[in-house]
This record gives structure tokens, sequence and C-alpha cells, in this order.
């Protein structure tokens, strides 16, 4: 989703279609993607902002990365891509890459920020 077409009072973030059968699985499938700098996973580390699937199970992933900068920045799109698309049951996938908002630190998960030693 991209800023310019934003109304006021529209999250930043849009939400995942979590109740989707395949929600689970797609989640998964990100979660076997790293950055090679970080040894965490992207969705642990809050790099994926949304998950979208709709009734045909194409999905629509919204990511982001830890920096604009990012060395696998043309890479990373690719393997999410790659992972979520090896998913059964998944049609189409198409990846969206975003730095609107910014990542931060407080985006990871908790499991994250113990394995990186931030707690």
């Amino acid at each position: 989703m991209s800023t310019e077409n934003l109304q006021e009072g529209d999250p930043l973030i849009a939400p995942s279609t979590t109740e989707h059968p395949l929600y689970d699985n797609v989640v998964e499938a990100c979660r076997t993607v790293y950055d090679p700098e970080i040894p965490v996973n992207i969705f642990d580390l809050g790099l994926i902002y949304t998950i979208a699937i709709d009734p045909e199970n194409a999905v629509r992933v919204v990511m982001t990365l830890t920096a604009p900068g990012c060395p696998v920045a043309g890479e990373m799109p690719g393997w999410v891509a790659d992972a979520v698309e090896a998913v059964p049951g998944i049609k189409q996938v198409d990846v969206e890459m975003t730095f609107q908002p910014q990542w931060g630190m407080d985006m990871m998960s908790e499991e994250a920020r113990l394995e990186l030693g931030f707690i």
C-alpha cells in the first residue's frame, strides 16, 4: 500500500488476512527467509508488514528492510516470493517493498529481541 492512497485515519500498515486458512503456512514460509547479516528470520524481525491472501489464494506481501541501503534489497523480495510460492495451494505471489512506515527495532518479536541480545 503506497502512502499516496492513504486517507486520514487509515493505518500505515494494512491488516493481514489472518483468518485465511493458508495464513499460518505463509507465515511459516516467511520465517524461512533470513537477512544474511542478522541471525533472525524476517517475519520475527518485523520486516513483513502485511500478508493479504485473496479468495483465489493469491498472496500480496508488503515488506520492508532494516535500512533502505540493505545489501540484499534487490534479492530479498524474490527470496520471499520463492518461499511463499512453495506453500501448497498458493496460486500467485506479489511482494511489494515499502519504507513507510520506516522499520524500527520495536517491530521485532520478543523472541527476536532475545536472540539478538536486546532483552
